[in-house]
């Protein structure tokens, strides 16, 4: 039996934006910066991702971050990153599964609002959503997403028990239980199977195995 739900609450960076490589290639600027000497694979990128953010930083150059160094790494992830988004494209599904979906859609992002936007709208996905979200106000930390879920879920004067959050690191998962909204998690992004198993949700390799799950 599928997950009944009404709507669809998307993740956008390693969900529908299939940007893994920018990512990576974003994290080894940082981790060379700061004297690390061997590549980062996406494999231990996965393995070590979580929020906050900057724990796995830390975890990766085998040192403590003060204010400053992690306002670097902020500086030179963010710079890195931007300068290869142009390259990036969407998962495999996407937009062609979403457009006939019963649900309505909404979409909501860690990336920032102002920059989010134009991109969605680049992509030509903005008329899918009945509301795309991402940060308004800084975010140092790389917190958790799940006062911005709940902030987003009452904007839309949405029931969390009929949303359905579909997302790539075991934070999706975990902002979906604090609201009681159900999730499913796609391995496509930053955080590996084995990872995401962890979090006792249904795990798919896909958008269109994602999909499978509801109703």
């Amino acid at each position: 039996m599928g997950i009944r739900a009404e709507h669809v609450v998307w993740d956008w960076n390693g969900t529908l934006l299939a940007d893994n490589d920018a990512v990576l290639a974003a994290v080894n600027r940082v981790c060379a910066d700061f004297g690390h000497t061997t590549a980062v694979t996406l494999d231990q990128w996965r393995e070590v991702f979580a929020r906050p953010v900057k724990d796995c930083y830390e975890r990766l150059l085998g040192r403590p971050l003060s204010a400053v160094d992690w306002a670097r790494v902020d500086r030179l992830y963010h710079h890195e990153y931007r300068s290869l988004l142009h390259g990036v494209g969407l998962a495999h599904g996407v937009p062609d599964l979403l457009l006939p979906l019963r649900q309505t859609q909404s979409l909501l992002s860690m990336w920032f609002h102002d920059e989010l936007v134009p991109l969605v709208t680049g992509f030509g996905l903005h008329d899918l959503f009945t509301r795309v979200d991402g940060l308004r106000a800084p975010d140092p930390g790389g917190n958790s997403k799940a006062e911005h879920l709940a902030a987003h879920l009452d904007a839309q004067r949405l029931r969390p028990q009929d949303v359905l959050v579909i997302g790539d690191v075991l934070d999706d998962a975990d902002a979906a239980r604090a609201v009681g909204a159900q999730v499913v998690l796609v391995a496509t992004g930053t955080s590996s199977r084995r990872v995401l198993r962890s979090a006792g949700v249904p795990v798919a390799d896909s958008i269109p195995e994602a999909l499978t799950h509801l109703a």
